[in-house]
């Protein structure tokens, strides 16, 4: 049943990062009830250039194991059926751009006093208030800001985007985070508490450990491709066929990534016995590496290196990385049946807990799949559930 099993998430988030946490709790056994709005639902229905049958691909990635309930939060009888199932729930999700919950009614100080024991988390771009509070905050965005774009891309280049969004990814993390703790204080307290967490502060923790070198040099770090500021060699490699990651992050792997060259000159040269030397000697070590590099495959390569314990690995693709006998071997790849799309892959979750393991039970909602369903269980019958469908509440 998962380890939150009976607890109730209400979820009025879209997009990525507040479904990411949404779905991290329902793959841990949750009862997700996703309210979107009638007619349009989550903008990531729509959003994107690749469907399956009709599906967004980006909403299938983030929204299994949720049941998808379509209701007018804004509109009185909608806010009356809203106002109720708050009462049964043990936890909220919300990512609007600030100031439209309390416009809709539903912020914090209202819903803590229908429900005192509601865990509230908000998700936003920049935060509830501050200078930034109002701006629209997507992934790029967040990169942008951050710092983090300034440090991707190669050696006297321009900046370049991550190329996942890992700034959502990682306010969906802590946000998840934060819900877990709130919950974990609740056993004790018996209230609830309000989890703020913003996509630029999330991505500014992110940056650990580059702050700490700026923090102590005062020094911009330009991007370095591959390659890192205080460590040599760690970066990518050439060989005789496919490229591969080399990264030797102390003294007793450079020695042991000598060894496995046969590079007996480079192991004894006392220039370079220590990090701070390789990194003076940063382009003749680099250089040294390749050359012997080139002259034997990949392959080969990687075989030397994992016997000696250097930390290497071929560049996969995705095709290479979703498909590798160790991905294959965790099942991080798993497959549904959806009532539209079909056969669908979606990724599985990361957590593994030894007594109650995530699970993905369900598809990805259609849109107001479960309203009816959760309509029924709130006690409406057949003839209110009509009114509420008539006068375009759900």
């Amino acid at each position: 049943m998962g380890v939150l099993a009976g607890l109730r998430v209400i979820d009025l988030t879209r997009v990525l990062a507040g479904p990411l946490v949404t779905m991290m709790l329902a793959d841990m056994g949750a009862d997700v009830i996703k309210i979107e709005e009638p007619g349009s639902g989550d903008l990531y229905r729509h959003t994107g250039s690749i469907y399956v049958n009709g599906e967004s691909t980006s909403f299938l990635s983030v929204n299994r194991n949720k049941r998808s309930m379509t209701l007018d939060v804004g509109s009185d009888a909608g806010g009356e059926v809203f106002r109720t199932l708050v009462q049964s729930a043990d936890v909220l999700v919300e990512n609007f751009r600030p100031g439209v919950t309390e416009r809709l009614g539903i912020d914090y100080p209202v819903l803590r006093d229908l429900n005192p024991r509601l865990v509230y988390c908000s998700v936003s771009g920049f935060g509830s208030s501050g200078p930034y509070r109002n701006r629209t905050a997507v992934d790029p965005i967040i990169q942008a800001e951050s710092g983090m774009m300034s440090l991707t891309g190669e050696l006297g280049g321009g900046p370049v985007r991550v190329g996942t969004a890992v700034g959502d990814i990682y306010g969906a993390m802590l946000a998840t985070q934060g819900i877990l703790l709130a919950l974990l204080a609740r056993n004790e307290s018996l209230i609830g508490q309000l989890v703020e967490v913003s996509l630029l502060d999330a991505a500014l923790f992110g940056l650990i450990p580059r702050e700490g070198e700026y923090f102590a040099t005062g020094e911009v770090f330009a991007p370095m491709g591959t390659t890192h500021p205080q460590i040599v060699p760690f970066r990518a490699f050439p060989t005789a066929d496919d490229p591969i990651f080399i990264a030797a992050f102390h003294d007793g792997l450079w020695r042991k990534l000598c060894e496995g060259l046969e590079r007996d000159d480079l192991a004894s040269d006392v220039r370079l016995t220590e990090g701070v030397g390789r990194v003076t000697h940063r382009v003749e070590v680099d250089r040294e590496i390749e050359t012997t590099l080139r002259r034997r495959p990949a392959t080969e390569w990687l075989g030397i290196f994992e016997r000696l314990g250097v930390p290497a690995a071929r560049i996969n693709d995705l095709d290479q990385a979703l498909n590798s006998p160790q991905a294959v071997h965790n099942q991080m790849v798993v497959e549904m049946q959806h009532p539209v799309a079909g056969a669908i892959r979606v990724m599985n979750n990361p957590i593994r807990l030894s007594e109650a393991p995530a699970s993905v039970r369900m598809p990805p909602p259609t849109l107001g799949q479960h309203t009816d369903e959760i309509l029924t269980e709130m006690g409406i019958d057949g003839e209110g559930i009509r009114r509420l469908t008539d006068g375009g509440v759900v």
